[in-house]
């Protein structure tokens, strides 16, 4: 098989860590068995992976005392978190700009019961930073019940003080929900914070999974409605669901295979270490951009980003769709992402909708190679445009 320079991190890293391949493969050959269904040792091994893999993810977010809930998406999370909430009529609802589909097509879905007043975060576009001054008025004015932050964007990479805003926002009793699928395990970030409620994940990003688990993080005493009702494997007498989290709310059988999966990418990060992955991501991000800026028939959008940023670069190109650039590069052996990244509102704001843009996102594990191949792909494109 030929191999590809892969710039489509932003939608799953790949390749993930060799031991990540490794240790999958032997757990789910020699323990591949359900969790809390039989108490012979398989079954015991099982769960106490599962437990131990819950361990690492509140260690590697410095919040032990919180829970881990684990789902087989990040947008079935999501959608936990923000069909199980107590919503009214009138409820206001603060979004960034630059939201997933999985939070802006629950909130119209949720807004054809309830009277919902969904409202953007006041942004500076001139500095590219959000307007922490101007939200507080805007909360001032009126008051959040609810606040949803993408912790980074996955159209261009732009980085939210998640911790200033979920304080501002407690000041006035919201509830936060913080969107972390580009950045958990990436962004050393601690969610020990009472200000924090909710820290949805997607394994398979940067925490350099499988695909098949996701998931958030919470407080023990998270009070929202089980979106799915069913067995959990303990207590089977009764017809109510516990009461104890992460039971609550893990119903049916887990995915053991991309828990494992999880676990083996816990101990990679925590062996390398976050900072020195977020450095070697920083690092190749700024080859990208190096790279992109020796073409002037290629725009960088937006053009300032100056500090807080992941490794997501999202470009257009004169004279072209970005869909007919993403086949150049597909016929040239590169994998980009094109078109709106399942993230509308952002291209709106930044003006690239509807035709979106060509997102190039790199990751730990980019390589000379990666940047060769794009190198000779875009000056393919520059001689012929």
């Amino acid at each position: 098989m030929e191999r590809i320079a892969y710039f489509d991190n932003a939608a799953t890293t790949f390749p993930k860590p060799e031991t990540v391949y490794a240790f999958t493969d032997k757990f789910y050959r020699e323990c591949g068995v359900n969790v809390g269904r039989g108490q012979y040792s398989l079954a015991s091994k099982a769960a106490s992976l599962v437990a131990e893999t819950r361990e690492l993810l509140l260690g590697l977010n410095h919040c032990p005392s919180k829970k881990v809930v684990f789902t087989h998406t990040a947008t079935e999370a999501l959608n936990v978190v923000l069909r199980g909430f107590s919503w009214c009529d009138g409820m206001t609802v603060y979004v960034s700009p630059f939201e997933h589909n999985a939070v802006t097509r629950v909130l119209h879905y949720l807004g054809k019961s309830y009277r919902l007043d969904v409202k953007t975060l006041a942004f500076n576009k001139e500095c590219f930073s959000y307007d922490l001054s101007e939200i507080k008025k805007q909360f001032t004015s009126c008051y959040p019940n609810m606040v949803i932050v993408s912790h980074a964007s996955n159209v261009c990479g732009a980085v939210a003080p998640i911790e200033d805003i979920c304080l501002l926002s407690k000041q006035y009793g919201a509830t936060t929900v913080i969107d972390m699928c580009q950045t958990m395990g990436l962004i050393d970030t601690d969610l020990r914070s009472d200000a924090i409620d909710y820290a949805v994940f997607a394994g398979h990003k940067t925490l350099y999974s499988p695909l098949g688990v996701g998931g958030f993080i919470c407080s023990e005493n998270a009070n929202i409605t089980p979106l799915l009702i069913g067995g959990v494997g303990i207590d089977s007498a009764n017809q109510e669901l516990p009461d104890t989290i992460p039971e609550r709310y893990e119903v049916g059988s887990p995915n053991i295979m991309s828990i494992a999966g999880l676990n083996a990418s816990l101990h990679w990060i925590n062996e390398v270490g976050i900072a020195a992955i977020h450095a070697k991501e920083q690092k190749n991000r700024e080859l990208l951009i190096h790279l992109l800026k020796n073409y002037d028939n290629i725009r960088i959008v937006p053009n300032n980003i100056a500090h807080s940023t992941i490794g997501v670069v999202s470009c257009v190109f004169d004279g072209y769709g970005s869909d007919n650039i993403g086949q150049i590069l597909s016929d040239k052996n590169i994998a980009v992402r094109t078109g709106l990244h399942c993230a509308p509102n952002a291209h709106k704001f930044l003006g690239t909708f509807p035709a979106g843009t060509v997102r190039f996102s790199v990751s730990y594990f980019n390589g000379d190679y990666d940047f060769t191949t794009l190198k000779e792909a875009l000056s393919y494109i520059y001689i012929n445009s």
